[in-house]
């Protein structure tokens, strides 16, 4: 097998837990750099890369383009250091290229996120168990992993169907909502990080601005009021509270601290992007020259949507059909606050759509980042979601899953 196998002799079996997206990429990478050896990959659930279905909104964002490795690593929370030294082996122009190498091509859209170019994750998912059936990897549904155990040199691996021995095991199974989801890999040895959610919108209810549902607003920038958390963005509103990229870049980083607030907090929303107060008082005062006898409701001068901006200004408690050259100081004084510092009491989370995320697994001192290997116990190797690395929205997921599948399955 080359130097790759030296470790621990030659390599005939292969074992990737997990049918998701690091794990067919993993299976992949094995077959790519060992074409002899036997790659077996099981998958709990009736069908695999479910993930990668529902994601985009059913489009499936592939990756991000972001091509410089220190910028790229900076997009996530957990994980930023580790995965300097990891996406030099597997980036974001690898991906690119090796969707490409199989009929896939990609677009980037304005903010960066790369989708197929049918728009339909189901190109995605096609390529990736097209590329597994035409590479001979053995693919098992409905076939949960109940035991793992080193056995000398080797693994067990324990499944309803019977027992399996492999020379190598990838671990891809994905994070876990709870600690006892990772509570096997624990008892291997490895230091596990509790997990907590990433990635969720923001509850807030009984709030008057759900009214406005289906409103978005861009920029917008969020902050968590008592903290240094804070987002600029797109934002969207929802019958539940706020989401949109704005907040769930915020919910990535603030995931621990919101957690220990048992998700009760208060938002801070800079309607203007962060234009800063004394700005937005003049461009308030100038519309008593610019637009004096227009209507206040028809006179918004930081162009957001015409329902939310009937909803500031009632907020405010200022009459929208007051005419721009009669806008009382004390009026404008209000009407600046809610712009630039209009509070809003979240009380809870809810998952964004159905793509879960977690903060949280399997530590990342324990693994080596050029290998995915564990420092813990030889032949073991881990990829995805079960390591304690998440991304903010827009790519950086898969991009990880792709690049940490890609390096274990080289099994250096």
């Amino acid at each position: 097998m080359g130097k790759e196998s030296s470790r621990s002799g030659a390599v005939s079996q292969v074992i990737v837990i997990g049918g998701g997206a690091a794990g067919f990429f993993a299976a992949l990478s094995v077959r790519e750099h060992h074409p002899h050896v036997r790659v077996v990959l099981l998958e709990k659930g009736a069908r695999p890369l479910d993930k990668v279905r529902i994601s985009g909104g059913g489009r499936c964002n592939v990756t991000h383009d972001c091509r410089d490795l220190r910028r790229l690593a900076a997009h996530y929370p957990r994980g930023e250091r580790f995965l300097r030294k990891a996406f030099r082996h597997f980036a974001v122009a690898d991906t690119i290229a090796w969707f490409r190498d199989r009929g896939v091509e990609l677009k980037t859209e304005p903010d960066g996120r790369m989708f197929p170019t049918t728009d339909d994750s189901g190109t995605i998912v096609d390529a990736l168990t097209s590329a597994a059936d035409r590479a001979g990897v053995e693919v098992r549904l409905r076939c949960p992993v109940t035991a793992l155990e080193p056995q000398g040199s080797r693994w067990v691996v324990r499944t309803p169907e019977g027992e399996l021995q492999a020379d190598r095991v990838i671990v891809a199974s994905g994070g876990s909502p709870k600690r006892e989801g990772l509570q096997w890999l624990a008892d291997l040895g490895h230091a596990v990080v509790d997990p907590v959610p990433s990635l969720f919108t923001f509850n807030l209810p009984g709030d008057p601005i759900t009214k406005l549902m289906g409103v978005v607003a861009d920029p917008v920038t969020v902050h968590v009021a008592g903290t240094k958390l804070s987002s600029t963005g797109p934002l969207l509103v929802t019958h539940w509270g706020l989401s949109g990229p704005a907040v769930l870049r915020l919910s990535a980083w603030g995931a621990r601290e919101l957690q220990e607030r048992g998700y009760r907090y208060t938002v801070r929303i800079d309607w203007t992007g962060g234009l800063g107060e004394l700005p937005v008082r003049e461009r308030l005062r100038d519309l008593r020259d610019t637009q004096a006898r227009k209507l206040l409701r028809n006179a918004d001068p930081f162009g957001l949507p015409a329902r939310l901006w009937a909803f500031l200004l009632e907020r405010a408690g200022v009459d929208e059909a007051t005419v721009c050259a009669e806008l009382p100081r004390k009026d404008l004084d209000r009407l600046v606050d809610v712009l630039v510092n209009d509070l809003h009491e979240a009380r809870g989370k809810t998952t964004f759509k159905e793509e879960f995320v977690t903060a949280g697994g399997v530590a990342l001192s324990e693994v080596d980042p050029d290998t995915l290997a564990s420092r813990r116990a030889p032949g073991l190797y881990f990829a995805g979601e079960v390591l304690d690395i998440d991304g903010i929205t827009g790519g950086f997921n898969f991009q990880a899953a792709w690049t940490t599948g890609w390096i274990a399955g080289r099994l250096a």
